[in-house]
């Protein structure tokens, strides 16, 4: 397979979709952030001093996501039709997972619309909790489901064994 995002001297170009069909197009990304029990409670609590964190961090994973091709250079921009940012608060890891779900009609995918809303929900979590931990990690931003367009339906098998991993053991506290 070629990249597409190279002319022949190898620079980077933004790809030609014209004569590309709309078709339905999702994608799902995931990622999670690890912090102390002190910020867990507050968060689970509501209790951190700037406010709602997963409220804000929800708004903020949506922003993220309409605005996409602000941040990496060779994106389109795309008329988003939904998004949607759920989380799942591990109280045995002490984390607070997200799930970035964004939808579209067009000619090209919305999987760094699904990623880059999951980094900035997670990065709106650290910065309103960073006076209470300064050593939170954002782990495993990945994309886990995309449909849609030319390569049709793809699903990411490191998901599907970390579902099956979950299923089995802990139940999730859910926030959306």
């Amino acid at each position: 397979m070629e990249l597409s995002h190279f002319e022949e001297s190898g620079r980077a170009v933004m790809v030609d979709v014209t004569e590309k069909k709309d078709t339905e197009r999702q994608a799902e990304a995931t990622g999670k952030i690890l912090v102390n029990r002190q910020v867990f409670d507050a968060i689970k609590a509501g209790t951190v001093g700037k406010g709602d964190v997963l409220a804000v961090a929800q708004t903020a994973g949506i922003m993220g996501a309409k605005r996409t091709f602000e941040l990496i250079p060779m994106c389109h921009i795309l008329p988003i039709t939904g998004c949607r940012i759920h989380f799942d608060m591990d109280e045995e890891e002490c984390a607070v997972r997200c799930t970035c779900t964004v939808k579209v009609t067009g000619k090209t995918g919305v999987e760094m619309e699904a990623l880059t809303g999951v980094s900035t929900a997670l990065l709106t979590i650290y910065d309103m909790c960073k006076a209470l931990d300064k050593s939170m990690e954002i782990t495993e931003v990945y994309l886990v489901h995309k449909t849609g367009g030319k390569s049709g339906e793809i699903r990411n098998e490191k998901h599907r064994a970390a579902q099956q991993a979950e299923q089995t053991g802990k139940r999730l506290k859910t926030w959306d």
